[in-house]
């Protein structure tokens, strides 16, 4: 970009600026003359960023597929390993949504990622036989730090598109990231195929040089917005509002399940499967799966909110990840592999598609706000969500522990898995789609509401 000018020319770098001064998506005209550009330049480098973020954040759900019986770890203990970084983010993401407003989108969107050196240089070389189950404990409890880029990312991503391209941005946003689930569990499968099951600290080390290119293309391409403030008591005013717990409700159902499952998809397989993977890298070459198709779905889900209503489709979701998990609990006790991992898949594509039509539904709840109030009370709804969101992979990864440790399968886990996208979509219908008319719009509909 040029930054040099000279005889009362504007240069491309003073025109974002001018924009970047006066900033509201929502001017057609800013929009036309440079906004559009600004804001996918942004969206890039935020996907970047966010995509490593995931990745260290289920660096977890790879490692203990590496820790064998020279760790001396049951599978409960790696149930729990994998549920602590889910909730360390969990809590983050709040602080994190509001840090963006604080210091800046850029700023910040190159310190979360540099942070992500602690976690990835201490696993890189602590990771081995003879290290304490407590030392593994702490480890997978700093990863946490990676899931709270997703909040910052989000909230910082809402503010630079206009409420017609928010489910799309935003799913986009947020399938760029979570696909960094599924790429993390690639790395993992070659380094297995590579090295074998001695050297786990190698799938840390690959990210510490990405981690300093996501950083140094943040800082250089990405920008912060000036007119934006602090969200001083906007969570303390969302959280007032019945809306908020019903968004996080249904959050839980879509995100808490898609990052659940994938801390916990492959050890699921190794244990409910074991028979059939006689080394952890059978298993590892099916848990990237459902990962990736979840993370592309959640675009999908973002546009088919945008074009059909965010409640409709939700609805029509959780209806299909009640059958996706009826699914995986009819394989799990006919003991049938290739079916258990097809309707794990549906699982995550249909919670993919959840994520991005749930997130819709966000914007659309304050249209009926002054404009620079709704995208306040937008953003600190996003931060809360998120977190309450991320916690539900925490219960996902319990709910599989609990069941493995009292009934030696996890037969348990989806019939608790069905019943709440049941009572999930069942408070779709009641709260956002019973009480709408034939001339209402789902905007109008879900304002009133």
């Amino acid at each position: 970009m040029t930054t040099i000018s000279a005889g009362g020319v504007t240069t491309p770098a003073m025109a974002d600026r001018a924009l970047l001064d006066t900033w509201n998506p929502e001017n057609e005209d800013l929009w036309a003359a440079g906004g559009r550009r600004i804001a996918r330049r942004n969206l890039a480098f935020s996907i970047l960023s966010e995509h490593i973020g995931f990745s260290v954040w289920s660096l977890w759900s790879v490692l203990v597929l590496f820790l064998g019986p020279a760790y001396h770890i049951d599978p409960a203990g790696k149930f729990v390993l994998t549920s602590l970084p889910a909730a360390v983010g969990s809590v983050l993401r709040l602080p994190y949504s509001f840090a963006v407003t604080r210091f800046g989108g850029r700023n910040w969107t190159v310190f979360s990622a540099l942070i992500l050196l602690v976690p990835c240089g201490l696993a890189a070389f602590l990771v081995k036989p003879g290290v304490s189950y407590s030392t593994l404990l702490t480890l997978a409890a700093i990863t946490g730090v990676g899931g709270g880029n997703f909040a910052s990312s989000m909230t910082n991503i809402n503010a630079f598109y206009p409420d017609r391209l928010k489910g799309w941005a935003l799913g986009l946003n947020a399938g760029g990231g979570n696909i960094g689930v599924a790429t993390v569990q690639l790395v993992g499968l070659a380094v297995l195929a590579w090295s074998g099951k001695g050297h786990p600290g190698l799938v840390a080390g690959i990210y510490l040089p990405l981690i300093v290119i996501a950083a140094a293309g943040s800082a250089i391409y990405m920008d912060n917005l000036p007119n934006r403030t602090a969200e001083r008591g906007a969570i303390r005013e969302v959280a007032k509002r019945g809306h908020t717990w019903v968004i996080s409700t249904l959050y839980i159902g879509t995100f808490g399940s898609f990052i659940g499952f994938g801390f916990a998809f492959g050890q699921v397989l190794q244990v409910q499967f074991k028979h059939d993977f006689a080394t952890p890298i059978d298993a590892a070459y099916l848990t990237f799966l459902g990962p990736l198709l979840g993370s592309l779905s959640r675009p999908v889900g973002g546009w088919l909110a945008d074009r059909y209503d965010g409640a409709r489709v939700s609805l029509v979701t959780f209806g299909f990840m009640a059958a996706g998990a009826a699914m995986v609990l009819a394989a799990s006790k006919a003991a049938s592999l290739p079916t258990f991992v097809t309707g794990f898949v549906l699982l995550f594509v249909f919670s993919g598609v959840g994520n991005g039509s749930v997130y819709k539904m966000i914007p659309v709840l304050f249209s009926a706000e002054a404009e620079a109030k709704a995208r306040r009370l937008s953003g600190a709804l996003i931060g809360l969500a998120g977190a309450v969101g991320a916690f539900g992979g925490v219960l996902v990864n319990m709910a599989f522990r609990q069941s493995f440790l009292s009934t030696k399968s996890g037969d348990s886990a989806y019939i608790g898995f069905i019943v709440f996208y049941v009572l999930c979509g069942a408070l779709t219908w009641a709260v956002y789609l019973r009480r709408r008319t034939q001339t209402q719009t789902p905007a109008q509909a879900q304002a009133q509401a």
